[in-house]
Order: structure tokens, then sequence, then C-alpha cells
């Protein structure tokens, strides 16, 4: 397979973004909170003057998140031309996918079969390749 990717830690687990799909990686500072929108979504921070939506990653898979997100890494991606800051636990690394996905295990639950392409090789091992776009829509979208 190939492809580059941004290795990062999501709930605890080994997770993967196709390189292609980030524009970079961010240090959260400040979030605005959005009234009325589902919890995943943790609110608009800016870079370089353009909001970006905040999607708490391990909420939108169904777990829980951190509360003190200050300090805490980002992926920034387009989708359909909005903007997305992807918070997960850790980005440290872009690797490259050594094998074509596989089925993601049954182990790992149902927001991860629902965000992921599959597993992946990698240097560091097995890896789940997130899908952006299951990921933005999180838990609900991801349940129908």
């Amino acid at each position: 397979m190939n492809e580059l990717l941004l290795m990062c830690l999501i709930a605890g687990r080994r997770a993967a973004i196709p390189a292609i799909r980030v524009q970079s990686v961010i240090e959260i500072d400040d979030i605005t909170p959005i009234p009325g929108v589902p919890s995943f979504i943790r609110g608009l921070t800016a870079l370089r003057s353009q909001a970006l939506t905040v999607i708490d990653c391990p909420v939108a898979l169904g777990f829980t998140g951190r509360q003190d997100t200050s300090g805490q890494r980002a992926a920034v991606v387009d989708v359909e031309g909005h903007l997305y800051a992807l918070l997960v636990d850790e980005a440290y690394d872009v690797g490259e996918a050594r094998s074509d996905p596989v089925g993601v295990p049954g182990g790992f639950g149902e927001g991860w079969q629902a965000a992921a392409r599959g597993m992946v090789e990698t240097d560091g091992g097995p890896t789940l390749l997130i899908d952006v776009e299951a990921l933005v829509s999180g838990p609900i979208a991801q349940a129908a």
C-alpha cells in the first residue's frame, strides 16, 4: 500500500490518519463552546484567522474524552470545504502503511468498526486506519 500516514493515539489505540488528508498538526489552546451541539463537537478554535470545528475523537468513537484539552494535539483536516481539528491523545510520527487494510477485529467496539477503514501494518505494528468522514460524523450518524 505504501500510503503515508500520521501516526497517533486515539482512545488509547494506535491509529493513523492518511497524511494526504492532514493540513497540519496543531496544539489546541482555546476552544469556544457551541451551545446545543452533540458532545463529540467540543467547539471552535482558530488557526491563522480560520475557524476550525474541534472534534473530540474519543467521544466520536463512543469513549470518554479528556476534560482539559489545553496543550492537546489535533490534526487539521478538510471535509467538503470545512476545516476540522481532530483531537487525538498523541500525534507522534509520520509513517507508511506496509499492507492493504484488513477488517477491524470485533473486540475494538462499534465506534472503531464504523470509523476505521480497516487495520494496516506499520513499522509500529497493526494500526487502525481512520475514515475521516466517518469520524467527523460522530456516533449519532454512525449508528444510523
